[in-house]
């Protein structure tokens, strides 16, 4: 389905646990960045400079947005 999922994520962050359970519950494989760390919040913000909420999730390098984003997606 898809080859390369990241969600940029922070604790106490009730939609990243959403989309983490997501992809979780469909056997989705995907990487987990920390935006707390501040060079991987650098980093995301070199990926999408508007990022103001989380999650942000990139699928195959492209951006899908946050949870909901997430869900217009898959439900496409």
């Amino acid at each position: 389905m898809f080859k390369n999922v990241e969600i940029y994520s922070k604790s106490n962050c009730s939609f990243c646990d959403k989309a983490k359970y997501y992809f979780d519950q469909n056997d989705i494989t995907y990487q987990e960045h920390n935006v707390e760390i501040p060079e991987t919040f650098k980093i995301l913000m070199e990926r999408n400079p508007n990022a103001r909420t989380m999650p942000q999730i990139f699928i195959d390098d492209k951006l899908i947005g946050g949870y909901t984003d997430l869900m217009e997606f898959v439900n496409e």
